[in-house]
Formats: C-alpha cells, structure tokens, sequence
C-alpha cells in the first residue's frame, strides 16, 4: 500500500478532509445567522398560530408541538429536527408551521432527547415512538393517519429514515408512514463514526450497522423524496446521491431533489417558503396518497 492510500480513512478522504466533511458551518459563512432563524421564525410561529403541546411518551423530552390545520381530517406532516445529533429542539422546528397550516396541512414538531442526553439509538426509538403515538392518535386530533408525511433535515433526516428502516422494540409498522422526505442528511453512519464526530457518537459497529439506512433500503415502504443542497458538503451530496440510486435499485419510489445555490442550512429554510422547492415537494408527495 502505497503512502497516498493509507492516508485515507474512509473512501478517498483522509482524516482532515473527512472532519472537514463532516462540519457543515465551514462550507457556510451564514450558519449561525440561518440557525437564529430558524428559533425566530419558529417562536414568531407559535405566537401567530399557537399549537397543542402533546406528550408521547414518559420522558422530559417525548414531546410535540402540533400546530392544527382548520379543517378536520387534514393531512398531517411530521417534522424531525436536525443538530448533529445533539443541538436545536423543538422550539427551533416550528418555522415551517405557517406555510402548511395556510395550505391546510397538520404540522407536528417532534421532539426528543439529543446527545449527551440520549445516544443516537435512543433518538431513533424516541422518532419511530412519536410518530408512531401521533398514527396512532391522529384521528382524536383532527389528522387523517392515511396521509402522514414525514421529514427530516439534517441528522434529522437520518432519524426519519433510520425509524423507517431500523428494527427496534418501538419499530414503525410498514405503511404507517405513507411518504417521506429527508434533507441534507447522512444515511450511512460508518463516516461520520470515522470522523470527529465519532467521539460523541460512540457507536458500537453493531448500531453503526443497525442505524444505517443504506443497508436496509428493503424496508423502506413509502415513497421518499431524497434532497440536498448545491453547496453541501461533498460528503452530503455523495450520501444523497447514493440514498436515491439505493433506492431506485431497490424497486422503490424514489425522487432526487438538488437545491440549486443553497447550502446545509438553508435547504431547510425552502419548507417555510409555499414556492420553495421542499414545500412544493411535500405538498406534491401529500397529494399522491
């Protein structure tokens, strides 16, 4: 082996480049200003539009803010936050609400427990227990179960498809979730263990395995929408590309969505805006069901 190719660590990348992949304010001079938005937008929704505060669960962190439609029996989107595993909550994810509360869809924030609070496992419970309450509970709460949308940005959009496809003790049932979207997320945990990031992940290579969406595209059995944004990451960009060509050659309904000009953080931002290309994209897989 020559020198080149034991420097690298994970494909071609070595150590600098892989932790450089895995740090998305550095490819975006903006992050820290989108990230105060995102709380902004989120409380100024909250202010307008006000919401039940649900509990799924027993935990300090099992719970959602529902911001309702105003007829009954409306679709209901399920929103996962991302952070890297252990930053933002739910009062940083409602900046979405108004959009789909004025086009008649049911928003759910879900929260859950983040690092050091929970292991990454554990949020995955904690998703597929939320959204599996909410199925569960829609009709009592004014949302038709038969059109549950759910996205994920970010890591959140590894928990949303990680609770799509990891068998767990809180597992969601095949047809439960009728269509998914994940955004700007990491579908394939062996990087980002072997980058900075593993120090906080700690994952066994077991659960490196298990909550691996790529390696279980079987299960996936709803369409999903796979998104990125032009100025992600390499890394990001490669894990979206090869989650949707997974998908296709796994026999499943699969669309690829690049968001032109827009880097990690402001992908996310297109679901606030009703001509923006994620809103548009879930109101299009909402009115396939």
């Amino acid at each position: 082996m020559n020198k080149q190719n034991a420097e690298h660590v994970f494909l071609d990348y070595d150590q600098e480049r892989l932790d450089l992949n895995y740090n998305q304010s550095a490819w975006a001079a903006n992050a820290s200003e989108i990230i105060a938005w995102y709380r902004a937008a989120s409380l100024a929704a909250h202010q307008r539009l006000g919401c039940r505060s649900l509990t799924y669960g027993c935990g300090g962190f099992d719970r959602i803010d529902l911001f309702c439609a105003n007829e009954p029996g409306a679709p209901l989107v399920v929103y996962v936050h991302g952070g890297a595993w252990r930053t933002l909550d739910r009062l940083d994810s409602a900046f979405a609400a108004e959009a789909f509360v004025a086009a008649g869809v049911n928003f759910a924030v879900l929260d859950f427990a983040s690092i050091p609070d929970a292991r990454l496992p554990d949020m995955v419970r904690q998703v597929q227990r939320g959204i599996g309450w909410l199925s569960d509970h829609a009709a009592e709460l004014g949302c038709d179960a038969n059109q549950l949308l759910a996205i994920g940005h970010s890591s959140g959009a590894h928990l949303v498809a990680s609770a799509l496809t990891a068998e767990t003790d809180s597992q969601i049932a095949p047809g439960m979730v009728k269509a998914a979207m994940c955004a700007s997320g990491s579908y394939d945990l062996e990087g980002a263990m072997l980058s900075a990031r593993g120090a906080y992940l700690k994952l066994s290579n077991e659960e490196v395995h298990m909550f691996s969406p790529m390696r279980h595209l079987k299960r996936i059995s709803c369409p999903l929408a796979v998104a990125y944004g032009e100025a992600e990451t390499d890394e990001y960009c490669r894990q979206a590309r090869a989650l949707h060509a997974g998908l296709v050659e796994a026999g499943k309904p699969a669309d690829l969505l690049l968001v032109q000009g827009q880097n990690h953080f402001e992908v996310s931002q297109t679901l606030a805006d009703r001509d923006g290309i994620l809103f548009r994209e879930a109101m299009k897989l909402l009115s396939n069901l």
